[in-house]
């Protein structure tokens, strides 16, 4: 499958959140050509910090392959990772990371800053971004956009005369 189809199968796994009012940020994590594990964003549901989807899917991929070593896989998630799910993307060894819209206000893989350019670590996976990113982005913006709106309560309307 292309990298296209597989994050489709990530964006999902947004929905799957959206549904539960959550932040619509999907992963999947592939190996081998086969979807491993999969995870959506629970912090909202969890009240835990830690509860991205990266992490989750990380946690699952451990948990079936049996070992925290993911070298020869591919994570796909919706949203740049933050610095966290970056250090724990890194720290897993993961072979390859995709990730569809670009995040101007935490990427940590090109946007805020390039984690894996920094000097000294034992594992730098491959990167790439903006896949399927314009599908990636409406989910986001369509989810703060209902956010906003019934934060109001109301449809603003504007009469002019």
């Amino acid at each position: 499958m292309s990298d296209e189809a597989y994050m489709l199968l990530a964006i999902e796994e947004a929905k799957k959140a959206e549904l539960l009012d959550e932040v619509p940020i999907g992963c999947i994590v592939v190996k081998d050509n086969k979807v491993v594990a999969s995870a959506f964003n629970e912090r909202e549901n969890s009240q835990q910090a830690i509860a991205h989807a990266e992490i989750l899917a990380i946690k699952k991929a451990n948990e079936v392959l049996g070992t925290w070593r993911l070298e020869d896989c591919t994570l796909y998630v919706t949203l740049e990772p933050c610095p966290m799910c970056a250090g724990a993307i890194l720290l897993s060894r993961v072979a390859r990371v995709v990730f569809g819209a670009f995040d101007k206000k935490g990427g940590c893989l090109g946007s805020c800053m390039n984690m894996y350019e920094t000097k000294g670590f034992n594992h730098y996976p491959a990167v790439s971004g903006g896949v399927l990113e314009k599908e990636c982005g409406a989910l986001l913006t369509e989810f703060f956009k209902k956010k906003r709106y019934n934060k109001k309560g109301v449809a603003q309307v504007n009469i002019t005369r």
